[in-house]
């Protein structure tokens, strides 16, 4: 059913994004995407903190994201790249972002960053957070 300003294509997106960002490991995701210090976390980065899935399901669920407008891949640009640091990040969309601020699912923002600061890091893990990040 469609109200009167929405119609019936954007509730459907709108049901098909909610549906994305709702199952368990998306949502984890941007938990950890919402939790990391700068709100670029790396691939290294979210399959550290998700020790119980494989870097390819984290892969797969980060296109997911992806495809539905909610997380961007963000790249460092060229001329800032060096061999030993990472290049490329996933951060919420503005348009992501705001369709979880629609549907209240960022409350918690300041928790989870809070939460994120408390995970014991390898030294590898803490040179990936500290490395330089694109900006947006």
């Amino acid at each position: 059913m469609s109200t009167p300003e929405t119609p019936p294509s954007d509730l459907e997106t709108v049901r098909s994004r909610l549906n994305v960002v709702t199952q368990e490991t998306r949502f984890s995701l941007l938990q950890d995407v919402l939790g990391h210090p700068d709100g670029l976390p790396t691939l290294k980065e979210l399959d550290y903190v998700n020790p119980g899935k494989s870097r390819t399901t984290i892969r797969q669920h980060l296109a997911e994201l992806v495809d539905a407008g909610i997380v961007e891949e963000v790249l460092l640009p060229e001329d800032q790249r060096r061999n030993d640091r990472p290049y490329k990040f996933y951060g919420l969309s503005e348009e992501g972002r705001a369709f979880l601020e629609e549907h209240k699912l960022l409350r918690a923002e300041d928790t989870l960053r809070e939460i994120y600061d408390r995970v014991e890091k390898t030294d590898e893990i803490e040179r990936y957070e500290s490395a330089p990040r694109p900006e947006r």
